[in-house]
């Protein structure tokens, strides 16, 4: 039975790698899988509940015991088998940078989407990143979504649908996990359980999932300072005495913590209506970042000679604790015309950082540095939260016509603050520079920013079917938002050395600058049966990115006489517009051989205009949005999978991109003094950076039962992905990050109550970036280069070995 178990769970993952079309109904349970054909799973992301085979738009989905098999805990590992969906691992600290398509236009490192993909979970839009709990399947739309999904859908939506309570039932799960990561001293270990029970049978029931993960890091944070101010960051590195006296060796730094949580009640009281309440809660504990400086310090720099693979130079540590919660409410109800929906959720992410800050103010050029034991670190806190709701009807009829209304409200409050601190410098400045007095705090610099955003829509989608075989739908969105960014920033250690602050005085001037827009995007979709067994569907559809502020203060009128540090915006730095892609598709969905084949493809072309893109003031070098040219993308993705005999099924995808500019963006990289100088300036035709052009997945599961009556899986995955250029046509110190391929191999050993898993990661070992983190002009170019370390790489994570063990009961 766990034989058949599995193989269902495999075939899950070969259909859902891409699109499919309709099927026959499955054959009755007793037959073999190879009279059966592949299985199928359902799916919602047309907001209506059928197979991903008759849903005609690209869509992928991986189903609960998918993830399993294939060991699946991160988005990260969800995108390495969707075609046309790249994302950067930067390690537990940072949200991953989400790229579809090629779309997008900032360098390689940090937030580099910029909010290109939307991320639910359930029927709510989350802008925070939870860990993968319990879940029924993924779903991922690739390409705009801006009908039916709202803002923040440029690229595609990723749907986390958690497994709902069963209210006939009490069953669950309790596992147990240890493993190893090569380059960690210590074993990590993951534990946790599901409980569903019925409370009234049949109408009342409730549904518990917990985890507790303890992964140990794989970077050395080996040249920290003993103590701030004091120590020395650049000793003399061939005196291993004073290396010793001044810094510190902080082994496995990056590791990662994290409790997760959920809870869900659901009543149903009848057929007509459903009602689930839900809580879910996750707090993560991060060590450091996963970055190595292996290979990327100045030439100048004696650092370079001791750092080895697995190395951080960071002087501080930087730990990072967050916590995330969700509360929502999903109601169901038929109306016997149409399926009434209500979505209301809230979410509440507080988070708490620290962060080697050193670097940017020495490339500020203001002569920290001739301070010996010069070092700095910043201090940042997020507040948010964010109200949902949705409300909407769809048609229920076996008529020809069907249609999809609905209203949507969100409202986000931040609050955020970043204080920076030069420990030691203000008794350098008295001693050396004639300054007034002492700051006992250090605080070098602090910005207090508070943000509210405001969308409201109305959105429907009009279904026809013209013939049996010919359907046709059209849909748009209606939508308003509004954002208020009130700021400030002050530098108290400045003002206190040099003018008339008191030693812990700080004043803000507060500012708020204000942004709204409005508009309508459009979806056209036609889709023809060719047969029982081939579909095609032609797609054209729209989606949209706020507009906002930055939340920096405007600089004064007289900027360019002013010759001390000063944090401000440009009259073109304070806001930012709303950016918009228009996606053209043509998809394929074909089955062969009685069902054993599938073959599935798409071709797209995507145009992205006011493309938003990160950058920095010019004045005091504060995180920015800001709007380049126009881009655009076009390729090819492929999923086919087959089921070649009852023991043995192959599943692979593919995907080809060539994502480039399709205008000149002036001044992408910043405003050069001398208007002429086109060398921060990037042109029609440069690729886009941060995406592979060319992706590959191959699966290959093989099932069989031993000693008469056990199941034994053996799954095998290769991931590959091409090299990618970190900036813009690789200007600006821009640089082509290396291609890398992955294999995973899983065994599993079962029986009906119980799963032995022996599941070995990056089974090769491949030392490979994921992800870059500045450039190499950042320390080269700006102010001293043998003092510098923030140009590193983000790492994939090392080979990990584990073994898994679960008991399920069903009662």
């Amino acid at each position: 039975m766990k034989n058949t178990h599995f193989k269902k769970s495999a075939l899950c993952l070969a259909v859902s790698t891409g699109l499919a079309l309709p099927q026959v109904a499955l054959a009755a349970e007793e037959e073999s899988a190879k009279d059966q054909g592949i299985e199928t799973i359902q799916v919602t992301a047309s907001r209506r509940s059928s197979t991903i085979q008759e849903t005609p738009i690209n869509v992928t989905a991986l189903d609960g015991d998918v993830m399993a098999d294939q060991n699946i805990t991160q988005l990260a590992d969800v995108a390495r088998w969707v075609p046309g969906l790249t994302v950067q691992d930067q390690g537990g600290r940072s949200a991953p940078p989400i790229i579809v398509r090629g779309l997008n236009t900032n360098s390689s490192g940090p937030g580099a989407d910029g909010g290109t993909v939307a991320t639910y979970v359930g029927e709510i839009p989350l802008a925070i990143d939870l860990k993968i709990l319990d879940v029924e399947r993924v779903e991922v739309l690739i390409g705009p979504q801006g009908t039916l999904y709202g803002a923040g859908t440029l690229g595609g939506a990723i749907r986390y649908m958690p497994k709902k309570p069963v209210l006939d039932e009490t069953s669950g799960s309790v596992y147990g996990d240890i493993f190893n990561i090569a380059q960690s001293d210590d074993l990590g270990s993951e534990a946790g359980f599901v409980v569903n029970t019925p409370i009234i049978e049949d109408t009342l029931g409730v549904r518990v999932a917990f985890n507790h993960l303890d992964e140990p890091g794989f970077i050395d944070y080996n040249y920290v300072v003993r103590e701030s101010g004091v120590s020395l960051p650049d000793p003399d590195w061939n005196n291993p005495d004073e290396v010793a006296a001044n810094l510190k060796q902080v082994k496995d730094a990056n590791f990662d913590k994290a409790t997760t949580a959920r809870v869900m009640l659901r009543w149903q009281p009848n057929e007509m209506f459903d009602a689930t309440l839900s809580y879910h809660y996750q707090k993560q504990e991060i060590g450091s970042r996963s970055i190595t400086h292996y290979g990327s310090l100045s030439d100048t720099n004696p650092l370079s000679a001791f750092m080895g693979k697995y190395e951080s130079g960071y002087r501080y540590e930087e730990p990072f604790t967050r916590e995330d919660s969700l509360i929502s409410l999903e109601l169901t109800a038929d109306l016997g015309f149409a399926e009434l929906t209500s979505a209301t959720g809230f979410t509440d992410h507080q988070a708490d950082g620290q962060r080697d800050q050193t670097d940017l103010l020495i490339r500020l050029d203001y002569s920290y540095e001739e301070f010996p034991a010069f070092s700095a670190f910043t201090r940042e806190t997020e507040d948010d939260q964010t109200i949902t709701q949705e409300i909407r009807l769809v048609s229920t009829s076996d008529s020809a016509l069907s249609w999809i209304v609905g209203g949507f409200y969100n409202k986000f409050d931040g609050f955020n603050d970043s204080k920076e601190f030069t420990p030691g410098f203000d008794q350098f400045a008295v001693d050396n520079w004639a300054a007034n007095q002492l700051r006992p705090d250090s605080l070098e610099y602090i910005s207090v920013g508070d943000d509210v955003v405001e969308e409201m829509a109305l959105f429907g989608e009009l279904s026809y079917d013209i013939t049996d075989a010919l359907s046709v739908t059209v849909g748009t969105r209606f939508y308003n938002y509004s954002v208020e960014s009130t700021s400030g920033i002050d530098l108290p250690l400045f003002y206190t050395l040099f003018g008339d602050y008191g030693p812990d005085e700080i004043n803000i001037d507060l500012s708020t600058d204000e942004a709204e827009d409005d508009g309508n995007l459009f979806k056209f979709n036609v889709s023809y049966q060719v047969s029982e067994d081939v579909l095609t569907y032609f797609t054209i559809s729209e989606g949209f990115r706020i507009g906002g502020a930055n939340g920096v203060a405007a600089c004064p009128d007289n900027i360019d006489d002013i010759d001390n540090q000063i944090v401000c915006a440009l009259p073109d730095e304070v806001i930012y517009t709303a950016d918009t892609t228009t996606n053209y598709e043509f998809g394929l969905k074909s089955t062969w051989f009685n069902n054993k084949l599938h073959f599935n493809s798409a071709l797209f072309y995507v145009e992205w205009d006011d493309a938003q893109v990160a950058g920095a003031t010019v004045n005091g070098q504060q995180p920015i949005t800001s709007n380049a040219g126009a881009a655009e993308s076009k390729g090819i993705e492929i999923a086919t999978r087959a089921l070649i005999t009852d023991e043995l099924i192959a599943y692979a995808t593919y995907a080809y991109t060539q994502a480039e500019l399709s205008e000149d963006a002036q001044y992408l990289f910043g405003v050069p003094s001398d208007p002429n100088d086109t060398s921060l300036d990037a042109f029609a035709g440069d690729r886009l950076p941060g995406s592979p052009e060319n992706q590959f997945s191959l699966g290959l599961t093989y099932s069989t039962e031993i000693f008469e009556d056990k199941g034994l899986d053996v799954t095998y995955g290769l991931t590959y992905q091409d090299e990618y250029v970190s900036k813009v046509g690789l200007r600006n110190f821009g640089e082509v990050v290396p291609g890398y391929a992955l294999s995973n191999l899983n065994a599993k050993f079962s029986d009906e109550s119980w799963a032995v898993t022996l599941y070995i990661d990056n089974m090769f070992d491949k030392y490979a970036f994921s992800s870059v983190r500045r450039d190499f002009g950042d320390i080269t170019v700006r102010n001293d280069p043998a003092l510098q370390r923030n140009y590193g790489h983000y790492l994939v994570t090392p080979r990990k070995i584990g073994l898994r063990f679960e008991y399920f009961f069903d009662l």
